[in-house]
């Protein structure tokens, strides 16, 4: 186990943008606003590393989609990354690739033409999500 965890950490440590999943298939305009107001694409030192894991082999971004975005429209193919620490409901982040790659959402640079407003991303993403959770904690209970 440790050895495996350590391999995967290294090869975190290589991948850039477009080598990553996203959970994700929308960003909010408002949080992206929110991070422009901080980012700074020549000092990463206040970029908070995105937590990644491999989920069935592949690097999958768990959370930082916006910050991923706005660091491919700063011109950057790479950011730091960190390994998930925690254990998630890996059902549920299966069911988010799975939708992100049935859109069409491969890598972060995905993202970069589906940036909506903050109530469509209420309505597309929280809501998704909402449902989503509720039909795979049903699909666990009946197993």
């Amino acid at each position: 186990m440790e050895n495996r965890e350590s391999k995967e950490r290294g090869m975190l440590e290589k991948l850039t943008l477009r080598d990553i999943q996203p959970s994700q298939f929308w960003v909010s305009e408002a949080k992206l606003a929110e991070i422009a107001r901080w980012f700074d694409p020549r000092d990463l030192s206040n970029f908070e590393p995105i937590p990644s894991k491999l989920l069935d082999g592949i690097p999958m971004m768990t959370d930082g989609h916006t910050r991923a975005v706005a660091a491919i429209r700063a011109g950057l193919e790479s950011v730091p990354l960190m390994w998930e620490p925690d254990e998630w409901n890996w059902s549920m982040y299966r069911r988010c690739v799975e939708e992100c790659r049935a859109r069409g959402v491969y890598s972060p640079h995905d993202l970069t033409g589906r940036v909506i407003s903050a109530a469509d991303y209420k309505a597309l993403w929280n809501d998704w999500c909402d449902i989503m959770h509720e039909e795979v904690e049903a699909e666990e209970k009946g197993k």
